[in-house]
């Protein structure tokens, strides 16, 4: 393996390899069943997502700032998939573990910029929720579509700028060692780790992009349902709670797939030695299966999608019929 040096602004001479080795599922005896088994989940989830974001495009009552949030989400989960799945794929059919260093920067910044994205896109929902249940009659003229578009593109905007930040910070790394990741991308942490020189930078910019990516819009979430509840205390007749309730159904499956997969993986670390294959299979898992069955339950789960889903079927057979 050769390594290429690079000098920075101190005078500092870095040594950066030309490629980097993904470990991957390394030893593991069904990993080529698990590879085939995220290749069906990816043209799943691929499907899935692409259906819902033209369901909503092409009816004319979903344009409202609601489904505007529902497409996002749906666009992040199609990246995030995009960003990870491929090149899990191309390691298993060509053995193409090596990649090199600058691609592993841009693997690196795309998987978690599309995995801060599909966090703070839950988050956006919750706030719909939230001015939909406790404010409803000014629903409208709080929540406009131009307003959830200006949201959107801020959150766009806050995770570039971090995570570009994040990645770029690993350029000031030198890897004279190993170039081994034990991971099944280049995920930041195992990245940063293999570094000769200092990475205390590292670890602090990724523990700041950890908390305001997933932990910031995790707790805004559960504040958003804390105040839903007591709004919903308010109303007088059970049915009528149960009809705002109902509409909160699937924001909070959604937020479960994405979220408890992540916390006890992380809480199960604190207190066991994972494998690494263990470790791999668990995040994969997590990475994979939200974007997959997330239109799943927002299709099942949203009375306006179904309506919107037997409405066209209606007019596909009334289009048969004549």
């Amino acid at each position: 393996m050769s390594f290429q040096s690079a000098t920075n602004s101190e005078n500092e001479t870095l040594v950066h390899p030309e490629m980097f080795y993904i470990n991957g599922l390394h030893g593991l005896l069904f990993a080529n069943y698990f590879y085939i088994f995220l290749f069906i989940v990816y043209i799943f989830t691929i499907f899935a997502n692409v259906f819902v974001i033209l369901l909503i495009y092409f009816d004319q009552n979903l344009h409202n700032p609601k489904y505007i949030a529902v497409t996002h989400l749906t666009c992040a989960d199609l990246c995030t998939s995009t960003a990870l799945i491929p090149k899990i794929i191309e390691i298993f059919l060509f053995n193409s573990n090596f990649i090199s260093y600058d691609a592993c920067l841009a693997n690196m910044f795309f998987v978690h910029f599309f995995n801060g994205i599909q966090s703070l896109s839950l988050a956006i929902l919750a706030y719909d929720r939230f001015i939909a249940i406790c404010y409803p009659l000014q629903y409208h003229s709080i929540n406009t579509n131009s307003r959830m578009v200006i949201i959107i593109f801020s959150v766009w905007g806050l995770s570039a700028l971090l995570l570009s930040t994040m990645v770029l910070l690993i350029r000031r790394l030198s890897f004279c060692q190993s170039v081994v990741i034990n991971s099944y991308f280049c995920d930041h942490g195992p990245v940063y780790r293999l570094a000769c020189n200092d990475f205390h930078l590292n670890l602090i910019i990724g523990f700041v992009c950890i908390a305001l990516l997933l932990f910031t819009p995790l707790t805004f979430i559960l504040i958003s349902y804390v105040a839903i509840g007591l709004a919903l205390q308010k109303i007088a007749t059970v049915d009528e709670r149960q009809k705002a309730l109902k509409t909160c159904t699937s924001h909070i499956i959604l937020v479960a797939m994405f979220y408890l997969p992540v916390a006890v993986t992380y809480v199960a670390s604190q207190f066991a030695n994972f494998h690494p294959n263990a470790r791999i299979l668990s995040n994969s898992m997590a990475a994979a299966i939200p974007p997959m069955l997330n239109p799943i339950v927002y299709t099942l789960k949203t009375e306006e999608i179904m309506d919107s889903i037997k409405k066209h079927y209606k007019r596909k057979e009334h289009f048969i019929e004549n």
